[in-house]
């Protein structure tokens, strides 16, 4: 199945390109948040981040960097917010790994809610040990 971003990486559908490399394209979101919301799309076809590589993963927040600094010349916003989402579970919408780069400003409208749940510093520590990298 070809996703809505290889279309756009091919041409099959116009957009308004930003940045582009060997690893990664970037290109106006649609569904602009704020003037200048930009999604960074791999190359290669990754449906998350838990399925890419290296350095494509890398080479997203490389090229984020790049672009979360052109955003604050170009706008000057308050903030700047990136996602990046997995599976729909975690709010993914298009199965294709990219990263939200997102112009903010107090007031603006958007959020992003979830529960906080505090288990304590020993739970916490239970949790650390499950997933620590060697």
């Amino acid at each position: 199945m070809t996703t809505i971003f290889e279309k756009i990486l091919l041409g099959e559908i116009p957009s308004a390109k930003v940045y582009e490399d060997d690893w990664v394209f970037a290109f106006m979101d649609a569904g602009q948040v704020n003037p200048g919301h930009v999604l960074v799309a791999t190359k290669k076809p990754y449906e998350t981040l838990l399925d890419a590589d290296e350095e494509s993963a890398v080479a997203l927040m490389r090229a984020a960097h790049k672009i979360a600094k052109a955003i604050q010349r170009a706008f000057a916003p308050e903030g700047i917010t990136l996602l990046q989402t997995n599976k729909p579970a975690g709010w993914q919408t298009v199965p294709h790994l990219h990263m939200h780069v997102v112009p903010r400003y107090l007031d603006d409208g958007a959020s992003l809610i979830w529960p906080r749940n505090e288990p304590g510093l020993a739970k916490m520590r239970e949790y650390a040990e499950k997933i620590k990298v060697v």
